[in-house]
């Protein structure tokens, strides 16, 4: 009697964003984490799993220039420290621009096409992976059905004048299932999804 042959396990992504209360992802003039970062949410990144980091060309730029500078320039010693263990992380960038190889250490330059590029790596890497920054890349990934798990950190401001990097309009439309739900002191939120993409609107017959 033959026995069906096991099926393998796939590594889970998460689509992560920290963002101000009306969807920014940063702000002209504000300091890393909007100068709101805790104690008790450092503790909590500190616990975080150990990823495979996924991020496209432009966040590679501006992350790994602001690596570069971090040590040099009067910024938080959080900062500098959330910099140093970038640099030991294991990290992917996915650029047909970029060429190896890349000056920020650990980093895997894929020129090839991201959602299937991260079709495989859920096949073959050794670590959960995840998302950081790179709008257009994880907007990508969601609408292939790729992410499990949709995750933001809302921190307690509005940037309405200075914000930069307004996330949601670059997205499809998503039904999102609440499996996490956490409050930091000073009033960040983690709000943990699974994510269904909506190809309408759903419960209408509206013509648009």
């Amino acid at each position: 009697m033959s026995t069906a042959p096991p099926i393998s396990a796939t590594q889970p992504l998460l689509v992560d964003f920290i963002l101000s209360l009306d969807g920014c992802a940063a702000g002209d003039g504000w300091p890393g984490w909007w100068g709101l970062q805790s104690s008790e949410y450092l503790e909590w990144l500190s616990q975080e799993p150990e990823y495979l980091t996924l991020m496209g060309a432009t966040t590679y730029r501006l992350m790994s220039q602001m690596a570069e500078q971090a040590a040099g320039i009067d910024v938080a010693e959080e900062e500098k420290e959330s910099f140093a263990q970038m640099a030991e992380m294991p990290k992917v960038a996915f650029s047909s621009t970029l060429e190896a190889p890349l000056s920020w250490p650990n980093t895997t330059l894929i020129s090839t096409d991201a959602v299937e590029a991260v079709r495989e790596l859920k096949q073959t890497s050794t670590r959960p992976l995840t998302t950081t920054g790179s709008i257009r890349l994880s907007s990508s990934l969601m609408r292939a059905g790729l992410a499990d798990r949709f995750r933001v950190i809302l921190f307690p401001v509005l940037t309405g004048r200075t914000g930069l990097e307004r996330i949601w309009e670059h997205f499809a439309d998503y039904g999102l299932e609440l499996t996490d739900a956490r409050t930091f002191a000073g009033g960040l939120q983690l709000l943990e999804y699974v994510p269904t993409y909506l190809p309408r609107p759903p419960g209408t017959d509206w013509e648009r």
